[in-house]
């Protein structure tokens, strides 16, 4: 019998998750969670073993609570269910030790499965995911930013002016000019809006925080 915990801040789609688990001969969800801290406790105390965990959650996100689990629990698996499938999240969810992430769109069927998958340590991604991943792998070194473009687009998805962010990173202003012409080569984009949202999907920076 395969033991789950089911995590999700949103209380009807834990339900709908346990009775779809529930009704499994060899699943039995031994208990829920609404959110990051709440799940590392449980699994303190019902070792189960594998947590279906959403990611974008109150107290503590989804891909934090994971790494502490696996850190105090590296015999339970961590199967990531979330809505969210940019890079930013993937990666992080990935570093934090998560033996699969799939979408909340996923089937019936497949979530099952996986489920089952994660259980024997198998590595399961929804098709999407892995996509990104492996184009994640591909990217030529070129295209990664500078520590200097880095804090130069930082600055920009503050919302600083030019002169703002030479003033800032005390340099002129032409060169930020120059810098964010160089982002916008290596990232493929046009315009500095763009630029951030892209380099927020790759996870060159962190996504924007929700109120």
């Amino acid at each position: 019998m395969i033991t789950v915990l089911v995590v999700d801040d949103h209380p009807v789609v834990r339900s709908g998750l346990v009775g779809m688990l529930d009704v499994e001969d060899d699943l039995v969800v031994v208990g829920e969670a609404g959110d990051g801290e709440e799940a590392v406790i449980r699994v303190g105390e019902l070792n189960p073993d594998v947590v279906l965990m959403d990611l974008r959650m109150p107290r503590l996100d989804g891909a934090a609570a994971t790494a502490r689990i696996i850190a105090a629990h590296p015999r339970t698996r961590v199967l990531v269910l979330t809505t969210y499938d940019t890079d930013a999240d993937i990666v992080r969810a990935v570093e934090a030790g998560a033996t699969g992430y799939l979408l909340k769109d996923t089937p019936r069927t497949d979530l099952v499965d996986a489920v089952r998958a994660a259980a024997r340590g198998e590595t399961v991604l929804a098709p999407p995911v892995a996509a990104r991943l492996v184009s994640r792998m591909r990217t030529p070194a070129t295209d990664l930013l500078t520590e200097r473009e880095v804090q130069v687009l930082a600055a920009v998805a503050r919302g600083l002016s030019n002169p703002e962010i030479g003033r800032r990173l005390h340099i002129g202003e032409a060169a930020v000019k120059t810098h964010l012409l160089r982002v916008f080569t290596k990232l493929e984009v046009d315009d500095r809006t763009r630029a951030v949202t892209v380099a927020m999907e790759r996870g060159i920076l962190p996504p924007p925080t929700v109120g």
